[in-house]
């Protein structure tokens, strides 16, 4: 029987001639970028598409931006300015009476506890140095303001304002006094003063003091205005501290002496009422009592909070109504093959966008803001860098949640129930 004849052979068939099959092209990469992409630009137009909701949105999240931006600024400035005066000390170690909360109401220590630190051989120098607030009376009007006494050697070098240099031998003479010149206003015009006439008498508590300069210190939560008097003129000006109390002491040790070695040495050697604290530790310790034993720290820190649970909830509600008027165009998008994690990553997209055009405004605005800040209230209050990028991510956080709560809509947008 004749064999029925087969279609004809292909001109290469390999799988009938016995050649090796050549392996499948793969497929084109894709790029990672575009499942980022294409969520974004979807986000965007969607965004776009309602100007009034869009720049509502906006509005929320730049009024969430500057509130939590005022609320850090004011923050650190309490923080800055009220470790001020510890960061002007030069010292290595330094005494304090374990019961002092903060430098601007010192508890008193015995003074002999200075010189007891030089029978340790890393101790060069033992520097006391004296707080007390007396009143200024305002050589304009006459009115009086508390004014925080700083009183200590001024050739030992243990204290660094600017300024202090150039009045050192003028600080020596009896009844002379230099002035913070960024003090508030209340104080009268000092700096004008001394440029307009030079030295000028003025008046703390009882007695008549020659202001010979400035020196730059600021304002702070504790005082609203700052003096630099020599040892001896303090005790002329605060009569009723005894001569044997000094409020703290700067240790400077010899070069090279080993500070956690000398600290550790201080604290067996001396009796319990002081503490031997390193300048980073006197710092920290005045820092701490603004942060924990007063409500200011907790105050600004539920500012903060309250104004991005306010953003929070202006997003999720621009979102939300957004998912809500969109939600047969998210059925088709289901319908055509794109799985939810597409969806949600447009609504992530949207949430992005409007925390970088909410961010950019708001940082700005908060710029010109800490200007009118610190003209008002002489606090140190500056942006940088660091607040920029806590603030970005808390406002970003801030907004991502808002889109994952608003995405439980997506679960309505059922192809089944829209066609």
């Amino acid at each position: 029987m004749n064999a029925i004849p087969g279609p004809p052979l292909l001109p290469w068939a390999p799988e009938l001639s016995g050649d090796a099959v050549p392996p499948a092209a793969p497929p084109p990469r894709r790029s990672p970028l575009a499942g980022l992409y294409l969520p974004l630009r979807l986000a965007w137009r969607q965004l776009r598409a309602e100007r009034a909701r869009l720049l509502s949105a906006i509005a929320g999240v730049m009024f969430a931006c500057v509130l939590v931006f005022m609320q850090l600024g004011f923050r650190s400035a309490l923080f800055d300015s009220a470790t001020a005066l510890p960061r002007a000390m030069q010292g290595e170690l330094f005494l304090l009476h374990p019961q002092t909360q903060a430098l601007f109401r010192p508890e008193p220590m015995p003074r002999v506890r200075a010189y007891q630190t030089l029978a340790l051989e890393a101790v060069a120098q033992a520097v006391p140095i004296y707080l007390a607030q007396s009143s200024w009376r305002n050589p304009v009007d006459g009115s009086k303001r508390a004014l925080q006494l700083v009183g200590f050697d001024t050739e030992a070098g243990a204290v660094a304002f600017p300024g202090l240099a150039g009045l050192v031998d003028a600080l020596k003479r009896p009844d002379t006094m230099a002035f913070d010149d960024r003090s508030r206003p209340e104080f009268g015009p000092i700096a004008r003063m001394l440029a307009e006439h030079g030295p000028f008498i003025g008046q703390v508590g009882n007695r008549r003091v020659e202001v010979i300069g400035t020196v730059s210190l600021g304002a702070s939560f504790g005082a609203d205005g700052n003096g630099v008097v020599s040892e001896t003129n303090f005790r002329r000006l605060v009569k009723e501290r005894a001569a044997s109390n000094t409020d703290l002491v700067a240790l400077r040790l010899r070069d090279g002496a080993d500070i956690g070695a000398a600290q550790a040495r201080l604290a067996r050697l001396l009796p319990g009422d002081v503490v031997v604290l390193t300048h980073a530790e006197l710092v920290a310790w005045e820092r701490n009592y603004w942060e924990t034993a007063t409500p200011i720290g907790f105050i600004f820190a539920f500012g903060s909070l309250m104004g991005l649970i306010v953003g929070m909830v202006i997003v999720y509600q621009i979102l939300f109504s957004d998912i809500a008027s969109h939600l047969s165009e998210y059925a088709t998008l289901k319908a055509m093959g794109y799985a939810n994690g597409y969806l949600r990553r447009a609504v992530m997209g949207a949430a992005l966008i409007l925390a970088v055009l909410g961010f950019i405004p708001g940082l700005l605005a908060s710029i010109g803001l800490y200007r009118v800040v610190e003209d008002a209230t002489f606090l140190p209050i500056a942006m940088d860098a660091t607040r920029g990028a806590i603030v970005f991510g808390l406002i970003f956080g801030m907004c991502a949640i808002a889109g994952l709560l608003a995405m439980r809509k997506l679960r309505d947008a059922n192809p089944a129930d829209m066609f």
